[in-house]
């Protein structure tokens, strides 16, 4: 059974700002491979904050429309700044051999950040870049409506979920907030420099999916 985690609202900042017009064009107008399109342009092009001076490239997220299941990291590091696309360094890589693992192909799922622009030096968002970012996340949930959301680390659970909540006590566990279906995962990075938190990490990622076969989902 999952948890209540707090209150039925998303984390207060994810309620800051209005959607952008991408979805309000949704609804049943558009298909949510349009949408998602017409949703990344708009992405692309956002200066919502000031990390829109120093990014290369805004990362929208990509996957599929209809998918299942949501991987949300923090932010894009140097070669997502670079190429524009979510996880392809190392840690993405890592994170296609976790959902392989389960059975799951990386075009089966989404892909994205709370933030779309990578903060300077990698440090930490600040919390007016996430506020900035927010209308974006809320869009691309309202497109997808995946069965399930996987914050991966500290960073993306505090920000969707609840701001006090720590990844080492909740990982691998089904938690509720505003009518929808977390499963906080560790970071693939974390698993990397830590060796210990692979085999926590695979194991989180097989519950995800015992998850969605129990409840008919998969």
């Amino acid at each position: 059974m999952a948890q209540r985690a707090g209150d039925d609202e998303l984390y207060p900042g994810m309620r800051k700002g209005p959607i952008p017009d991408a979805s309000a064009e949704v609804g049943e107008a558009l298909p949510a491979e349009q949408a998602l399109a017409l949703l990344a342009e708009q992405i692309r092009v956002c200066r919502n904050c000031a990390l829109a001076d120093s990014r290369a490239q805004a990362v929208p997220g990509e996957g599929n429309a209809h998918a299942r299941i949501m991987l949300v990291g923090e932010a894009p590091g140097a070669m997502e700044d670079r190429t524009g696309r979510p996880f392809v360094g190392p840690s993405g890589k890592f994170l296609d051999l976790l959902l392989q693992e389960i059975g799951v192909q990386r075009d089966a799922v989404f892909i994205a950040n709370v933030n779309r622009c990578r903060p300077p030096g990698n440090r930490d968002p600040l919390r007016g870049e996430v506020e900035a970012c927010n209308p974006w996340m809320r869009a691309q949930l309202q497109i997808i409506k995946p069965r399930v959301v996987c914050p991966l680390g500290r960073f993306a659970l505090e920000a969707l979920v609840d701001p006090h909540l720590k990844i080492s006590r909740v990982h691998g566990q089904p938690l509720e907030k505003g009518g929808m279906l977390f499963i906080p995962l560790y970071h693939p990075a974390a698993a990397l420099h830590r060796r210990d938190l692979r085999e926590t990490l695979a194991a989180d990622m097989h519950a995800v999916r015992a998850l969605l076969a129990a409840r008919g989902w998969w």
